[in-house]
């Protein structure tokens, strides 16, 4: 028999779910698929460029169980085993097969056209981690090798918002503070806000908060960073609400790589339901990775040709590098400048053939005096219509509505017909 370690325990194949679904990214694994079909083997390609197999390292074989079995009589196993499979008889007597040429510990999923719960029963038993019904999608096999080691009683995975500007200067920081302000407060989600702007990063100054360490410090000690490590340099804002803070010092040049950041997202990802990275208005490597490798974004544009174009060539960019994904939002800022010529959000939305979540007007001095004096907008004004807006956008990039008030008390009833009275 072989050890696969994790069994599927559900009877019945799971239905394909929505593309833009939360599926946790894959660790470094490696994954051997052997198809029997172009179809087949198109998909697993497509499946080993998403974002969330970016770990992985992944080989294409034709040939099936066959290829399979005669490849691994003289060859280690991976981690995951991918097999297509058609026919019923030959599947089981291959997977007994397999068994005797398979290391201990390899994980199988079987891709087959028969829908058949005994069939699906025998290949539990027989040790096998998922079925999946073909034809399949990229998705398909992105979600079946995640879940593997998505263990059911694992902490869920908490989920990355990257937000940015399409040029500099449009307020990308300011509305992703105030996003993050009400994914925590209106949407009570504990969030932490991750600024990436080292040396000019405004999230301390617009929370009031001066800690004495803050992201630098992980960045540059990677083999420090664990959740303990983390959590000392997180300062907290509100009770749902974190920061990990930029030390926006010119002391030192802040040059990374395109992973620099991974293992403080990781860690992050395994300890907070969401979080929110303020990136800078940069092209690098590691800005791109940060971008793609988050499960939504927000860009941020002026009504502007220059901000119609950088916006259009990032969200043109975003969507080509992940096509399992669901498309970047954007919103409009600082609209309605005074005797600015601006193009309109119709203009924008025919360019980008998407309608931005919302358009925040310009309004100087409310926003002014919040960065002023370190406070978001609802904290200087609980009634203004930003607020709606940015928890608007929160709702779109959580998937999550605001959460109810609470219940009046048993007595509510009893002291309005007093007052009535």
């Amino acid at each position: 028999m072989i050890n696969y370690a994790r069994q599927t325990q559900e009877e019945q194949p799971e239905a394909p779910a929505p593309v833009d679904e939360h599926i946790a990214p894959a660790p470094r694994v490696s994954v051997q698929a052997f198809c029997e079909t172009v179809e087949t083997a198109a998909a697993v390609q497509s499946a080993g460029e998403d974002r969330r197999l970016g770990k992985a390292h992944l080989k294409i074989q034709m040939g099936g169980m066959a290829a399979a079995i005669e490849a691994y009589r003289s060859a280690p196993t991976p981690n995951v085993i991918v097999l297509e499979s058609d026919a019923r008889n030959d599947l089981l007597a291959g997977l007994d097969q397999l068994a005797t040429v398979c290391d201990a510990g390899t994980r199988v999923v079987v891709i087959g056209r028969i829908n058949d719960v005994m069939l699906y029963r025998e290949l539990v038993r027989r040790g096998v981690s998922d079925y999946v019904l073909a034809p399949v999608g990229a998705i398909d096999v992105v979600r079946s090798i995640c879940n593997l080691f998505s263990a059911p009683e694992a902490k869920a995975v908490g989920r990355i918002i990257a937000v940015v500007g399409a040029k500099g200067g449009v307020g990308a920081s300011t509305i992703s503070h105030n996003v993050a302000w009400a994914i925590a407060r209106d949407l009570a989600m504990d969030a932490v806000v991750a600024d990436l702007d080292l040396a000019f990063g405004t999230a301390g100054l617009d929370y009031n908060q001066d800690p004495p360490q803050g992201i630098a410090d992980a960045v540059f000690s990677p083999d420090r960073v664990d959740t303990a490590f983390i959590d000392r340099l997180l300062s907290k804002c509100t009770d749902h609400l974190s920061l990990l803070a930029a030390p926006a010092t010119l002391d030192r040049v802040y040059d990374f790589g395109s992973d620099a950041f991974d293992s403080v997202f990781d860690t992050l990802r395994s300890t907070m339901p969401c979080i929110v990275l303020d990136i800078p208005h940069q092209w690098s490597g590691w800005t791109k990775r940060a971008l793609i490798g988050a499960d939504d974004i927000l860009i941020v544009a002026a009504p502007d040709l220059a901000n119609l174009r950088n916006a259009k060539n990032l969200f043109d960019l975003l969507k080509a590098a992940r096509p399992n994904d669901r498309p970047p939002l954007y919103c409009l800022n600082q609209v309605g400048v005074p005797k600015r010529p601006e193009i309109a959000a119709a203009e924008f939305a025919k360019a980008i053939e998407s309608q931005p979540v919302v358009s925040i007007p310009f309004e100087p001095q409310i926003f002014g005096a919040a960065a002023n004096n370190g406070q978001m907008i609802a904290e200087i004004s609980a009634n203004h219509k930003s607020i709606e807006m940015f928890l608007q956008i929160a709702q779109r990039l959580t998937g999550r509505s605001e959460t109810k008030k609470q219940k009046s008390s048993l007595l509510s009833p009893l002291i309005e017909k007093l007052r009535g009275k």
